[in-house]
């Protein structure tokens, strides 16, 4: 792995919950060593507007969030990425572009929140679950020593961190 700042990129199917919140959080905290974008298969082409109040109650980056198709990071003269990381199931099911630089991916799934019906509180309480989830995914990934791991060692480790928030070890 480089020492260089690394390029993530969040894929969900309609890149507008779930992979932006991704991207805000990992701007946050992995802010001098990752860069984070996201994309969808299907985007929606426009932020849900509850991810987007979320994200500006706990005063994480929002400006220039935006839904948009997966496929601008994968022509010439998009960042290589060095990490692409699924959030829904769907999207890690369908077909992806070959990414250039052959990143290293995994899979984080985790339920989308913009599909949960009920009132303003039950549906902004899915929102906050779905992002501190991906907050403590974001925060073991920015732990690891990524320099001192080797590729196998480093798949193991993003995979754990896609099945369980707190089974890392090599932090």
């Amino acid at each position: 792995m480089r020492d260089a700042v690394h390029h993530v990129l969040f894929l969900c199917t309609g890149n507008s919950a779930r992979s932006i919140m991704a991207e805000s959080l990992l701007n946050h905290w992995g802010a001098g060593r990752f860069v984070a974008h996201s994309g969808g298969s299907f985007p929606r082409g426009a932020v849900n507007p509850l991810a987007l109040e979320l994200l500006g109650r706990l005063r994480l980056p929002i400006a220039g969030l935006r839904s948009k198709s997966w496929d601008e990071f994968a022509v010439a003269g998009a960042p290589a990425m060095d990490f692409v990381f699924t959030v829904c199931d769907q999207a890690a099911g369908e077909v992806c572009p070959v990414w250039p630089g052959q990143p290293m991916t995994a899979h984080w799934g985790m339920p989308d929140p913009a599909a949960v019906a009920g009132n303003e509180v039950q549906r902004m309480l899915a929102f906050r679950t779905a992002c501190n989830e991906l907050e403590r995914r974001i925060r073991i990934f920015t732990s690891l020593r990524l320099a001192s791991l080797d590729r196998i060692r480093l798949r193991y480790e993003l995979d754990q961190i896609g099945r369980s928030a707190g089974e890392s070890t090599a932090a």
